[in-house]
């Protein structure tokens, strides 16, 4: 059995996975961004694969300050992590900016993802054989630095294909 923490898992690829994990006896944590849909997720997975052992994070990944918590509630519920799959990803959003005025899809695409990774390595190095799965989009682009500095502006998709 292995210990297998994905973000991003409560649609998509990311839950298919969870239940395919769960469904094979995997102790499985998924994680979500909304309370409502992340308890529901829990519950379809343990029921469907008769698997109790699924829990569940929450934080919302555009909240840097979130993604810090979820690491120390991580760290309190997994003794061990051997596949960490970073799957949570962001496109489009009402608020494009963060409330510190970072493009939300830099910080939920890559900041969260390192912040969270660099957090949790000491229960990556308890594992055996420890993974770390990062997941992209095929839209990929050259980062800007004026953009990042903000001396310019990018279209969402562009802005999109650089986080």
């Amino acid at each position: 059995m292995k210990h297998i923490l994905i973000t991003g898992s409560t649609d998509g690829i990311g839950k298919l996975l969870a239940l395919r994990l769960a469904n094979e006896g995997h102790f499985v944590a998924i994680h979500g961004r909304d309370t409502t849909k992340l308890l529901a997720t829990l519950a379809e997975i343990k029921t469907a694969s008769n698997n109790e052992n699924v829990i569940g994070f929450l934080a919302n990944f555009s909240d840097l300050e979130a993604v810090k918590k979820m690491a120390i509630d991580v760290e309190k519920q997994m003794p061990i992590i051997d596949i960490l799959i970073n799957n949570a990803g962001l496109f489009m959003s009402k608020n494009a900016s963060t409330a510190s005025g970072i493009d939300a899809r830099l910080v939920v695409n890559y900041l969260a993802p390192y912040q969270l990774t660099a957090a949790i390595v000491p229960l990556l190095k308890k594992a055996e054989a420890p993974r770390i799965i990062n997941l992209s989009s095929a839209a990929q682009a050259p980062v800007s630095l004026e953009a990042l500095q903000k001396n310019i502006g990018l279209g969402a998709n562009v802005a999109y294909a650089q986080s």
